[in-house]
């Protein structure tokens, strides 16, 4: 077999990372660590080498025969997915295509981002922004790069299920931004031997590196050191990208001083339903992830959000409203935006009148601007507790939830970035809108349900909180 030498010299965290023949990865470590290099150069080590690729398989499940092997050693594919499909052209093509530059037949796709290597296996590069791009794929190995600004569900929903067939691996890799899915990906996999899991700050690679490696982490340091000085970047910044503060904010982040503050008073936590409270749901309109609900109660001034639901794929708001109903909450008014009022093509109908149909019947949301209901959001975020479980989604998303930056004029723009926390965020801003209505007084009967999806009368003994 011939052996071609690249242009690639692993770090010395790296090393240990190629010889892991586990399925699982998480890599948590400060920026310019080397992170995406190296990932790169896993998958087309993997792709090209089927010795290693055995290797592997055989280590995961030491009963497969030969026959099996040679099966999974087909057609394999490595995808490597970014926040965005900008993002991976801007980060990841060149760096892909040099590494492959070496490699005698390979063939680049410039539309596909993705390099056809002479065995025919392939390494293409993904956005998050474009999960349905990901459907249909059987990968062999996949990576998330900056996992953390990604969809949480993009893997569970998603990636995990196009793993199965060849027994394929998963890496997690970023710089922390907060205690969102990629920290917890860390805390999951840190202590079980199924998973290399490495959490390195700058200091530690300063500590292990040598040469021209260690040479440019201190220079990238010094620039930013120099950036704190002229005050374009803050001591927050700098802990987290160098060494992964979990506690500095998102640049930009809307909600970032109340989610902190909610963490220091402890209002992130357990907060369970009390059957003694009304629950009062507020929607973000779409289809699949897009559809988000958040389900309220009050007690006093103090609001808690007790639960949240997302659709799956393909589902809309007649699956979700059936959900709901399955669930063993006394509900009070349904909330939703203006656009309730859309005609649906299929139907005819609005959805205001398809959801009364099915005995879920909306009031609309006022119609503000967002700046306006924003500001209402951070001051309600001062008297909310959130149920960490069930709300997990909720927090990655407020947490980066933030202003659209201009790379031109280096300013944020007035209007919000949209990306998947976009949804969440908005259900948080339309719920400050309406909390002066989410009110315990029995104005009509309240609606209970016990998971058979209709109506039933409540106890006329039953008393509201006011």
């Amino acid at each position: 077999m011939a052996v071609v030498e690249i242009a690639y010299k692993p770090r010395k965290w790296a090393r240990r990372f190629h010889a892991a023949y586990v399925r699982w990865s998480v890599l948590v470590m400060h920026r310019r660590a080397g992170k995406t290099t190296a990932v790169l150069n896993h998958h087309q080590r993997a792709a090209l080498d089927d010795q290693w690729e055995s290797e592997r398989l055989r280590f995961l499940e030491p009963t497969f025969t030969k026959a099996d092997i040679a099966e999974l050693l087909k057609n394999r594919k490595y995808g490597h997915i970014l926040p965005t499909l900008t993002q991976a052209r801007a980060v990841a093509w060149g760096p892909l295509k040099m590494y492959a530059a070496d490699i005698p037949g390979h063939k680049p796709n410039e539309q596909d981002m993705s390099i056809a290597y002479p065995n025919g296996n392939v390494v293409r590069l993904f956005g998050a922004d474009n999960p349905d791009a990901l459907r249909g794929h059987a990968f062999s190995g996949v990576s998330f790069d900056e996992y953390s600004q990604q969809p949480p569900n993009i893997f569970g929903e998603v990636i995990s299920k196009a793993l199965a067939d060849h027994l394929g691996y998963a890496v997690f890799i970023g710089t922390i931004k907060g205690k969102n899915h990629l920290w917890r990906t860390y805390q999951a996999g840190k202590d079980d031997p199924a998973w290399f899991a490495l959490w390195q700050d700058v200091d530690i690679s300063l500590s292990l590196e040598e040469g021209a490696t260690i040479t440019a982490i201190r220079r990238a340091m010094d620039d930013d050191r120099a950036l704190i000085d002229k005050g374009l970047m803050t001591q927050e910044e700098f802990d987290q990208e160098w060494y992964l503060s979990e506690t500095a904010a998102i640049k930009g982040a809307y909600y970032a001083k109340q989610l902190m503050a909610a963490r220091r008073e402890r209002r992130i936590g357990l907060v369970p339903y009390d059957p003694a409270l009304l629950v009062f749901d507020v929607w973000d309109l779409g289809k699949g992830p897009n559809l988000v609900v958040g389900l309220f109660q009050r007690t006093g001034r103090e609001v808690h959000l007790i639960d949240r639901e997302e659709a799956d794929p393909g589902e809309a708001m007649p699956q979700m409203i059936a959900r709901l109903q399955k669930k063993p909450y006394v509900f009070g008014k349904h909330f939703a935006p203006h656009d309730i009022k859309a005609t649906e093509l299929g139907t005819g109908k609005t959805r205001l009148e398809t959801a009364q149909n099915l005995n879920w019947p909306f009031v609309e949301v006022p119609n503000l601007a967002v700046d306006d209901g924003i500001d209402k959001g951070r001051l309600m975020f001062a008297r909310t507790w959130v149920d960490e479980e069930k709300c997990a989604v909720f927090l990655d998303a407020i947490g980066q939830y933030r202003q659209e930056w201009d790379e031109k004029r280096g300013v944020f723009r007035d209007n919000p970035y949209h990306d998947w926390t976009s949804h969440d965020a908005d259900m948080f801003r339309y719920a400050a809108l309406v909390e002066d209505q989410m009110v315990n007084e029995r104005t009509r009967p309240p609606q209970v349900f016990h998971g058979t999806g209709r109506q039933q009368p409540a106890s006329g003994e039953m008393a509201w909180g006011a």
